[in-house]
């Protein structure tokens, strides 16, 4: 597939600019479809013929496997999620704190990244270690520090704030030399760039299919390491977390299953598993290339005291200094363009998917 026929696929670009896929991607009409199609199956055709439960259990071990091939991870390591924040929660629900565990996390994590933290420290009273980073950067010798005797330590793969890119793998070998798990946003990752879960080496690895992968809202996925998930109690249960639920003894699921509780669409999984096929059609690396090859054309039209971001490409976020970033984003907006303000730093933040074009970034920028 060429842009021109994904954009033609996609029915919010008849109405203006879209540079915010880091917030929320426009889904093209065969995500849609996808969803419709198998909610009308799902309703008007199973109920009286193979029943209900059986294909919404199929949608789930299809999706999952998908998911697991995008991510480089076995089918039995996916836990299906509604969203990034749920999959987090449901971690952060699983292990057994007390006083004596300390969290790590970074100063630039998403809201996701910091309440279930903030939740336990007044609940549970424990500690939470904020690790500052430098214009999106963080020190590895102020990793190393912060793992010390820390349970767990949360990182994005890719900053919402400045687009960089963490170096991930080298976290996690300190995080497990120090004894500490470590769990890594993904969201802003999937979609733009390859990830290979087994590289990366974390234990928990959690994402969504609304943002880069064009997929529908409320559709989210958890990966657990093999072996991470033993000593993991989640704090809900249901029929899909036992290996047998109406056994009186029950047993958890072995690996991310038991992560997994009860009655869910197959729809929106549907509609996550078009967009990964989606995805695969254009190619990882096809995709990658076209966003470097835009990001770097705006980029030359920003001076370095505005440009946020790096100046070499690591993301499709490009972030810039602004005056008055709210006003921007309501002018823009009257233009039929958008975008986003952030809260920190207060900056402009344009998001560049495969979607868009030269001319729409000239326009952008004219406006500005």
């Amino acid at each position: 597939m060429n842009y021109e026929a994904l954009r033609a696929e996609i029915p919010a670009l008849d109405h203006g600019l879209y540079f915010n896929t880091g917030a929320g991607g426009p889904s093209p009409r065969r995500v849609v479809d996808a969803v419709e199609s198998a909610l009308e199956s799902h309703e008007y055709e199973t109920p009286v013929s193979d029943g209900m439960y059986g294909p919404m259990g199929d949608r789930h071990e299809s999706t999952k496997t998908a998911i697991a091939d995008l991510l480089g991870a076995s089918p039995d390591e996916i836990a299906l999620t509604e969203s990034t924040t749920d999959g987090i929660n449901r971690v952060a629900g699983a292990l057994d704190w007390d006083s004596e565990d300390v969290i790590v996390r970074t100063d630039l994590e998403h809201s996701s990244g910091i309440l279930p933290w903030r939740k336990l420290e007044r609940t549970r009273d424990v500690g939470v270690r904020v690790l500052e980073t430098e214009a999106g950067r963080l020190d590895l010798d102020d990793v190393r520090a912060a793992a010390e005797d820390a349970t767990l330590f949360v990182v994005s793969s890719i900053t919402w704030t400045h687009g960089t890119r963490l170096p991930v793998s080298a976290i996690v070998d300190i995080a497990h030399d120090a004894g500490a798990m470590v769990l890594v946003d993904a969201v802003q990752s999937p979609g733009q760039t390859a990830v290979d879960v087994e590289t990366w080496g974390a234990d928990f690895v959690v994402g969504a299919a609304h943002k880069w992968l064009l997929g529908p809202f409320g559709a989210g996925f958890l990966y657990v390491r093999s072996g991470a998930e033993r000593d993991l109690i989640p704090s809900a249960i249901g029929y899909r977390s036992v290996t047998e639920a109406n056994a009186h003894d029950y047993e958890y699921e072995p690996g991310a299953g038991r992560f997994e509780v009860g009655t869910t669409s197959p729809a929106l999984y549907a509609g996550l598993e078009a967009a990964i096929e989606l995805h695969h059609e254009l190619g990882v690396d096809a995709v990658e290339a076209r966003i470097e090859g835009l990001t770097d054309y705006l980029k030359t039209e920003l001076p370095d005291e505005h440009l946020l971001s790096p100046r070499e490409f690591e993301s499709g976020f490009v972030t810039i200094a602004r005056e008055d970033p709210e006003a921007d984003v309501e002018r823009l907006a009257e233009h039929g363009i958008r975008v986003r303000d952030l809260p920190y730093p207060e900056a402009l933040r344009v998001s560049v998917h495969v979607f868009n074009t030269r001319e729409e970034i000239n326009r952008l920028l004219e406006v500005l």
